[in-house]
């Protein structure tokens, strides 16, 4: 039926899926590292417009002052994460971040804010011992990926812009090694086949299946489905991270839940109800605002639900108090988000909402971002294990760059040594047909993707029930069925309805992996809560791993490796423990 669909060949030594900070990073380093290689970058919209790390205000959590250290900066990452990290992916994380900043400053150009005696300046987040979050104003992932882009067009790097990538590519005689992708040209309907020594999954996490979220909208987990399809193993996916202030609006606008950031509350922002009560007082009265994400926006979404929310069902955040003018220098970004919106934040309270965030689970990596999968790597949002249960305010854009980096960097390595292996023909006409089979007539994608958004914020949110998961599962299987036999009509360059209709059936295969993962985690932890079991357990902590064999979904719960600490250790009793590998 398709048999003279459009496509062409490519041959690279490396290609990276995304140009997000890890996308970004991953390909800088890899150059940097060997420039003889050839390196390929695709992206799903704009190079450096589009993507998650472009939408940062906060900051960036390293280690610099004489009076911090790294192994603080670890401690509170584990205690964020409620101690079920890959502790030596947060060490990697801590320990790498300080020379990274040194980079983006020193070879891209980045120009964080400064104290008067010209030191990097650092602010307060939430869930941290000390201030030590690096920033430029409340924009600071423009300043990184505009930086950034600017080094790797210098450089002449290749770039495919409006391409999507569909389908992960086995080798032909090795089927579990990943030999390239198979992209889609967004604008011309055209197929591109890119045999690649090493592969990066580097496209965002991006939990926009949820009915309020405050993500780049074109994410739609594709990596994570493509990689799900490939057999690569994934970890704690039921972790879905919720901000507590995400700008509401009230009249079904786009921006609903886009975020006013962390510093707020840092800065000593209060949290208020429709009463006008700080409601922080009743859910963490030691740390109040300054709490860490799972409890602050479980506690808001609490006082809507239990009907001491505002009309439109939100909550509000006010740091009028602070000052005008402190207010206006310092959250300049979001001082004209909110003047845009009809609020003003200096002068008076906002009204916000909890707004799905990010995703800690993901596929699971090691200390070298390699996957299970040979010749498949994953950085960035697409990757789990590195913030276990939470994760904290300003280690995501470190978590994109300090990993993109080092990808790039074992990436380069594999590609110098090894040869580019062909990929099996068979399984791309096979992805080629299944992306093909979403043009025709059937049911449109949208009514599908609306009722997943509810199905998901409703049954696995932000308060979790099993019998509800449960439901919520039944409702996923028919959502798969109906993504599987969605349509859209008209031809192939720069159909957005089809485009829409391949989101969707990525976004409704990665809800079933947090359903699953939530029904397995039968404990509350971090920033998964359910109120059927709302203990969390001190004694046999598990990583909930999920991998697809054949048709089936296998689960597993893997004891919690404490390689370095010990939550009952003391924070002192720090080891250096071996390397550690992908099994």
């Amino acid at each position: 039926m398709w048999g003279n669909a459009l496509l062409r060949t490519m041959k690279t030594d490396i290609l990276i899926l995304g140009s997000g900070g890890a996308g970004l990073l991953a390909a800088l380093a890899a150059h940097t590292q060997n420039p003889a290689l050839d390196v390929t970058v695709a992206v799903k919209g704009l190079f450096g417009k589009s993507g998650c790390t472009r939408m940062v205000q906060g900051g960036y959590n390293v280690a610099l002052a004489e009076t911090d250290s790294v192994e603080n900066h670890f401690l509170d990452t584990l205690q964020g994460g409620a101690w079920i990290n890959d502790q030596e992916l947060a060490w990697t994380l801590v320990s790498r971040a300080p020379g990274c900043v040194e980079r983006l400053e020193t070879v891209c150009g980045c120009f964080f804010d400064r104290n008067e005696d010209g030191t990097i300046h650092q602010k307060a987040f939430a869930g941290q011992s000390f201030d030590r979050t690096v920033h430029k104003g409340d924009l600071t992932g423009i300043e990184i990926t505009n930086r950034v882009a600017e080094q790797l067009t210098r450089r002449g790097m290749d770039v495919l812009e409006e391409t999507r990538a569909v389908a992960l590519l086995p080798a032909r005689r090795e089927p579990e090694r990943v030999a390239g992708a198979l992209l889609l040209d967004i604008q011309s309907g055209e197929f591109i086949a890119v045999n690649a020594k090493c592969t990066l999954l580097a496209t965002g996490g991006g939990p926009t299946l949820y009915k309020i979220s405050a993500c780049a909208q074109e994410l739609a987990t594709d990596g994570m489905a493509i990689a799900w399809e490939a057999g690569a193993s994934f970890c704690d996916m039921e972790m879905v991270q919720f901000h507590p202030t995400g700008i509401l609006t009230g009249d079904g606008l786009q921006i609903t839940g886009t975020l006013l950031e962390e510093g707020l509350r840092g800065a000593g922002g209060h949290l208020k109800n429709a009463a006008g009560e700080r409601y922080m007082e009743r859910y963490d009265p030691e740390r109040m605002e300054r709490a860490t994400r799972d409890v602050v926006s479980r506690a808001g979404y609490t006082e809507i639900i239990e009907g001491r929310g505002t009309e439109r069902g939100g909550v509000f955040i006010d740091v009028s108090h602070l000052g005008k003018s402190f207010v206006r220098k310092n959250f300049k970004g979001m001082v004209e988000r909110c003047a845009d919106l009809g609020y003003d934040l200096a002068g008076g309270p906002v009204e916000v909402t909890p707004t799905a965030h990010y995703m800690m689970g993901g596929v699971k990596i090691d200390t070298k971002c390699r996957t299970n999968l040979p010749g498949l790597y994953a950085a960035g949002e697409d990757a789990g294990g590195t913030h276990g249960a939470n994760r904290l305010g300003g280690n995501g854009v470190a978590n994109a760059t300090v990993f993109g980096e080092i990808a790039g960097e074992a990436m380069a390595d594999e590609a110098a040594d090894s040869p580019l292996l062909p990929y099996d023909a068979e399984a791309l006409a096979v992805a080629e047909e299944k992306t093909l089979d979403a043009l025709g007539e059937g049911e449109s994608p949208y009514p599908i993707r609306e009722e997943l958004k509810e199905t998901m914020w409703n049954k696995v949110g932000l308060i979790r029930n099993g019998a509800e998961v449960q439901s919520g599962v039944r409702l996923l299987h028919d959502l798969k069925r109906r993504a599987a036999e969605a349509r859209a009509a008209g031809g192939r360059a720069y159909n957005l309805a089809w485009q829409h209709t391949l989101d969707v059936k990525n976004q409704v295969s990665v809800a079933e992996l947090i359903a699953y993962s939530a029904l397995e985690r039968d404990e509350s932890r971090g920033s998964h809560y359910r109120d059927d079991c709302p203990q969390t357990g001190d004694e046999d902590l598990y990583n909930v791993y999920i991998k697809k064999e054949g048709d089936a979904a296998v689960i597993e719960r893997r004891p919690v490796a404490f390689s370095r600490l010990h939550p009952k250790a003391e924070p002192t009793a720090l080891t250096e423990p071996e390397p550690n590998f992908i099994d």
